[in-house]
């Protein structure tokens, strides 16, 4: 079976953080949930604090992307071209 290579440690940390921030604004939500069916007042406050946090999430997402791309850039691009390139540009050439 094909195994999947390990991510990178800062693009892992990344992923990591995401998933902690995701889980806390998920719980959130339920809280805000629960507080309206409830009836109490404190629904409003939570309610600014889920919509805090989801731009919070969304950011930490983005920042999973940004690590990664940062990181090939850094150290795992190999410029080699491919095959598919190679046979383009010899028929080019013979043209």
């Amino acid at each position: 079976m094909y195994a999947k290579p390990r991510m990178p440690d800062p693009v892992r940390a990344a992923a990591v953080r995401a998933v902690i921030i995701i889980a806390l604004t998920l719980t959130q939500l339920v809280v805000v949930l629960l507080c309206t069916l409830a009836g109490s007042w404190l629904a409003f406050p939570m309610l600014l604090s889920t919509i805090a946090s989801s731009i919070v999430a969304t950011w930490a997402v983005l920042d999973i992307w940004v690590t990664r791309q940062s990181w090939l850039q850094r150290n795992g691009v190999v410029s080699v071209p491919s095959s598919a390139a190679r046979s383009r540009r010899r028929l080019s050439g013979r043209q």
